[in-house]
């Protein structure tokens, strides 16, 4: 039952987990040639520019999304391995006081 051809072909729903005004009003996906793609959209300002499109759309690879989500999980972790970078303990008596400046 896998016959439809999803390429080239994509949908967007209202975004119910829109917090501030800067997230986007709908979110979906789509298929260009073959690729995945997460979909963006923002309603137009309704007191903006009248020849402005209706819409601003944005598109992010579905792999560059994940590979991006994957590099920040992996600086947390290792920030939260990182042995804290405290000042050093000890004497430092033993250092010489012929600096050349």
């Amino acid at each position: 039952m896998s016959d439809y051809d999803n390429t080239n072909k994509g949908q967007v729903w209202g975004n119910d987990k829109k917090e501030t005004a800067n997230h986007p009003d709908f979110k979906g996906s789509i298929n260009i040639e073959g690729k995945e793609y997460w979909l963006s959209g923002w309603k137009r300002d309704p007191n903006g520019n009248p020849k402005a499109p209706a819409m601003r759309l944005s598109a992010q690879a579905k792999d560059q999304a994940h590979n991006r989500g994957m590099e920040q999980a992996q600086q947390a972790a290792a920030k939260q391995q990182a042995p804290s970078q405290s000042a050093p303990s000890g004497d430092f008596g033993d250092f010489s006081d012929d600096i050349p400046f």
